[in-house]
């Protein structure tokens, strides 16, 4: 890990303009000449602006609510750190109650699943000594002979064992002041981890791929729902109690195991993937925008629980794109949620079946408006939302395969639950929203996701 002595070299950035700058956007004969896709932003003086010390612009959403969201921006050159490694990211983070600002800049892709000293850990690795194995565990908690209550003993025990060596290798709490970015053209990720930004404030995360976050010993609950359920534990990034998060143009994907390959026992899939970004534990002020979820399940949580915290959970999700989602685009519940220019590709990829895209329950209370849908041939748009009943979505100007579709009375017509239309909140940090979603598919397919930046 090195921590830079100097400021990076300055490069255009795929950002909209903040207050007092103006705004250059690369055109058809700039991509030509190999220049790349962007935005150039520059102040008055025709200065680019520094990548990495870059705060949230005002108005962007929930998290530039209050102070904003300016992340490790006045890291002083001490606390700037270039990291490649798991042992150097986990260094750079430091201690999760440290607030000095930094910036850490992931240069090239981070297998979580290592040593300290860089070797390969498997998930053998972690079992051992734990006296844990699969065999003996599907044994043990067999429901036609251990019935269907929640497994305990010795194979359960080595399971939180084994689970608990895991959980200390790959995940990353991230401390309050922290800007984690990807240098760009490095292909910047990290793979098999999970960030977890707890109770902490103003954390900025761009940039990054975020790619096969697994769990080695997923628990088998013979009571989630009518057939049991095998759960996992780790997100790929997730939010519990954090307040002003900035999570832009970052990639996230089972890649490279789908779910379609897993293994199945006692009659439901052997899940290895939890959410890939959750926002739960009271979180509020949080903005996620040019982000590409794609191949996953259950996506994005806002709020763990019905009785998460009231008050909280203001997310702002806009420019984000979603294919192969089968789930949770988001799942929200009890807060101010607002989407805009959102684009949902609902075709099937890499087996993965959509069911819904927006659940609201629990008094959640959405606004959705300019989103864009692309639906194969067959599918219904009464199929895109989902609710128990009381939760709200209003919100005009979103398209269904071009058109402009109510999708909220699609819904209602073919459900029992109803989902309301009324909200009792007004969205007012709105930058960037676009009032007509029809060239969303042209215009994200090149601004969104990690390796975007410049």
């Amino acid at each position: 890990m090195a921590s830079d002595s100097q400021r990076p070299v300055q490069r255009p950035s795929h950002r909209r303009s903040v207050r007092g700058r103006r705004i250059v956007v690369a055109t058809a004969a700039a991509l030509a000449a190999g220049i790349g896709a962007g935005v150039l932003v520059m102040n008055a003086n025709a200065d680019a602006v520094d990548l990495y010390h870059q705060s949230l612009p005002a108005k962007d959403g929930w998290a530039a609510s209050g102070s904003g969201t300016t992340g490790g921006s006045k890291a002083d050159s001490a606390h700037v750190y270039t990291v490649s490694t798991r042992a150097q990211l986990v260094k750079a983070l430091g201690s999760v109650s440290d607030t000095t600002p930094r910036i850490i800049k992931v240069k090239g892709t981070i297998d979580a699943g290592t040593s300290d000293a860089g070797k390969k850990l498997t998930c053998a690795d972690h079992a051992f000594g734990t006296g844990y194995s699969l065999a003996a565990y599907l044994k043990a908690y067999d429901p036609a002979t251990y019935g269907r209550k929640a497994p305990s003993g010795t194979q359960e025990n080595a399971r939180k064992a084994a689970a608990e060596k895991q959980k200390k290798n790959i995940v990353f709490r991230v401390p309050a002041n922290t800007t984690l970015i990807g240098v760009p053209g490095t292909n910047a990720g990290i793979t098999g981890g999970s960030l977890q930004v707890q109770n902490v404030k103003n954390v900025i995360v761009r940039n990054l791929t975020f790619s096969a976050t697994e769990d080695c010993f997923p628990q088998w609950d013979p009571t989630d729902g009518s057939a049991g359920e095998w759960n996992s534990a780790y997100d790929s990034v997730t939010l519990r109690g954090a307040t002003n998060v900035w999570a832009d143009h970052n990639t996230f994907t089972d890649a490279p195991v789908f779910d379609k390959s897993l293994k199945t026992y006692f009659g439901r899939k052997y899940q290895i993937h939890d959410g890939a970004l959750d926002i739960t534990g009271g979180s509020d002020l949080v903005t996620v925008e040019r982000n590409v979820f794609s191949s996953h399940d259950k996506t994005m949580l806002i709020g763990s629980s019905d009785t998460d915290s009231t008050g909280k959970l203001r997310v702002t999700l806009h420019h984000n794109v979603w294919k192969g989602i089968v789930q949770r685009a988001p799942l929200a519940r009890i807060g101010q949620i607002h989407l805009y220019n959102n684009l949902y590709d609902t075709t099937a990829l890499n087996g993965y079946e959509p069911k819904y895209s927006i659940d609201s329950r629990a008094k959640a209370q959405v606004v959705a408006e300019h989103n864009a849908w692309t639906l194969p041939s067959g599918a219904k748009a009464a199929k895109l939302l989902s609710g128990d009943g009381t939760g709200s979505i209003a919100g005009t100007g979103n398209l269904v395969n071009g058109t402009a579709t109510d999708i909220v009375a699609a819904y209602n017509a073919a459900s029992s639950k109803k989902i309301k239309t009324t909200v009792s909140w007004k969205p007012a940090l709105t930058a960037g929203l676009q009032t007509s979603a029809k060239n969303l598919a042209n215009e994200l397919a090149t601004t969104t996701g990690a390796g975007v930046l410049k």
